[in-house]
């Protein structure tokens, strides 16, 4: 080996014979093998590369340009022989064995964010996090969003840990604009995340192919205590997809004898709806399309609402919630198209008749957990006065305003054969026969209904309509014009018999002279009221194989004046 020295630094060319460990050749091999990796590997693996926490493509991409220079120069300077420092330690063989070592450790970093140890959301890839879900959110590939909803489940921790509260968003400067108050970038990161993922598109993904990412969300926010954060569009998309794709948890997770063990513990049910501090303070997932679901979906609505409900009964003070009263008037408005029973002849099969049948057994499954929970608590039975001031009432009002809307909807049903089957089968018997509801809890429940009826028919004396005339045919529809005292069922509504019996006398003649179509809109099935005579008249059909017609008569007082100075 000749060495040339030039001021004490001494250069030796290069052997061509030295041992080639990495040369250009195999770092082709590599890179073929890295860029096959790269082709066929998946979104999920893609995605887990571009949100690390290091900018893995660019690193990558400039070792591969550094090493594959490297291995060129190398082979060049070794086959020329060219002149390298004799002094140093850095041998031809180690200079190698660093370019090989260089580009498998960035070989691995790939492999390890890819493969062994998934990148979360966190603070020095947040913002990269963000713009890559935005980019997939936007693309709106199903496939592809199922992938990036699991990805999101790990990263459910630090999302709600970093999110913050809404009202920092809501501060106001003096010239009443809004201002972040010491809001830090990966928090603004985090609450435009939980924004993104609020699209209805990615919610429907999520409970088709995804709902642990759900269920990981709301565990978060219920043990971090974090009820605020902005989760309330997500949250209202969420369980509105749930209820309307009835192949989600929701109605998986219903009973035992159906699921098993799932259906007994139901994990996501309870994440999501157990935590009653958890639902009122996002306040929207009760939230529901109206006119939209069927009765399916409304049992299921009604199903997860008494789970919240369940939640709020264990707690001291159980009145003024938004979003139980909110949920009671949507059940409510569920069945507000009543009348399309005119007419119908298989009950059974009509959706509107199951709606009601979903309603009723709401309130009746609601006065069970009531009796259970709070059979000690005083219940203020209000007075006349008051009973419709929507800030005065508590939730046993707000429970018995619901049956009493449903009655008033259910009386303008005018044309059924079925009259029997939906007022009484269905709707009263349900609270009032078979000694059902009879705790303090139950009577006082019931004693809100009868007075609700009882002030709407005593509004016929101030101003005589449709709806008092309706819930007028009802009760005389259903209690007949004979008082029974002798039944044991009949002393829940013996006083409001006795007040329908009574105004039903004295008025209802004066009634058919002030206005007949309101005086005929008390007249249910078989009633019919004779002007001449002032008799009401009901044909009871007794056994219709014998084709017997019994007649009923109601006599009634002459009219008075009272109705004229409405004219």
């Amino acid at each position: 080996m000749i060495e040339k020295c030039l001021h004490g630094i001494c250069f030796s060319p290069l052997s061509v014979d030295d041992p080639k460990i990495f040369g250009f050749s195999e770092f082709l091999a590599g890179l073929a093998l890295m860029i096959l990796a790269w082709t066929i590997a998946d979104v999920r693996y893609r995605f887990r590369v571009e949100v690390a926490p290091l900018p893995l493509k660019i690193i990558t991409f400039s070792v591969v340009i550094f090493v594959g220079l490297s291995t060129i120069l190398t082979d060049l300077w070794r086959a020329s022989a060219w002149l390298v420092l004799s002094q140093t330690f850095i041998t031809s063989a180690l200079w190698q064995a660093f370019l090989a070592i260089t580009f498998f450790i960035t070989f691995l970093i790939w492999i390890w964010f890819a493969f062994i140890r998934p990148p979360v959301f966190g603070k020095l890839n947040s913002k990269r996090y963000l713009s890559i879900i935005y980019r997939y959110i936007i693309g709106g590939v199903p496939t592809n969003l199922a992938v990036i909803a699991d990805e999101l489940t790990s990263s459910a921790s630090n999302i709600i840990k970093y999110a913050p509260l809404i009202h920092r968003f809501q501060e106001s400067d003096n010239e009443g604009k809004q201002k972040k108050i010491n809001i830090t970038e990966i928090e603004i990161h985090a609450h435009n995340l939980l924004d993104l993922i609020a699209d209805k598109r990615f919610c429907k993904v999520i409970i088709d192919s995804s709902p642990i990412t759900a269920l990981a969300f709301f565990e978060e926010i219920s043990d971090q205590n974090k009820y605020s954060v902005n989760i309330s569009v997500f949250a209202r998309n969420i369980v509105n997809e749930a209820i309307s794709n009835k192949e989600s948890f929701i109605y998986h997770e219903d009973k035992w004898y159906d699921s098993g063990l799932i259906g007994d513990s139901k994990p996501i049910t309870q994440a999501v709806f157990s935590n009653f501090d958890m639902v009122e303070s996002i306040g929207t997932m009760f939230d529901a399309p109206f006119l939209k679901w069927d009765a399916d979906q409304w049992e299921a609505y009604s199903r997860v609402v008494l789970i919240t409900i369940e939640s709020l009964l264990n707690k001291r003070f159980i009145n003024h919630n938004y979003t139980i009263y909110h949920a009671i008037d949507n059940l409510e408005k569920s069945v507000i198209d009543l009348s399309k029973l005119n007419g119908v002849i298989n009950l059974w099969e009509n959706d509107t008749y199951q709606r009601l049948r979903v309603a009723i057994n709401f309130i009746e499954n609601f006065l069970k957990l009531l009796e259970q929970k709070r059979a000690n608590e005083k219940i203020k039975l209000r007075s006349i006065d008051k009973e419709n001031f929507y800030i005065d009432r508590t939730i046993y009002d707000h429970l018995a305003n619901m049956l009493f809307e449903i009655i008033s909807n259910a009386s303008f049903i005018k044309n059924s054969s079925e009259y029997w089957t939906i007022y009484h089968n269905t709707i009263w018997s349900t609270f009032f026969n078979f000694y059902r509801f009879n705790s303090y809890v139950g009577k006082a429940f019931k004693f809100k209904l009868r007075r609700l009826i009882y002030n709407e028919i005593l509004r016929m004396n101030e101003f005589p309509n449709f709806q008092g005339a309706a819930l007028l045919g009802f009760c005389l529809y259903l209690f007949g014009f004979k008082i029974n005292k002798n039944s044991e069922d009949y002393r829940d509504i013996v006083a409001l018999h006795t007040v329908v019996l009574n105004w039903t006398k004295k008025n209802f003649a004066a009634l058919y002279n002030f206005n007949p179509k309101v005086a005929e809109q008390c007249l249910i099935e078989n009633m019919t009221y004779d002007h001449e005579k002032r008799r009401i008249t009901r044909a009871f059909t007794g056994n219709p194989l014998k084709r017997e017609i019994t007649y009923y008569h109601f006599d009634v007082d002459p009219p008075h004046e009272n109705f004229k100075k409405f004219d």
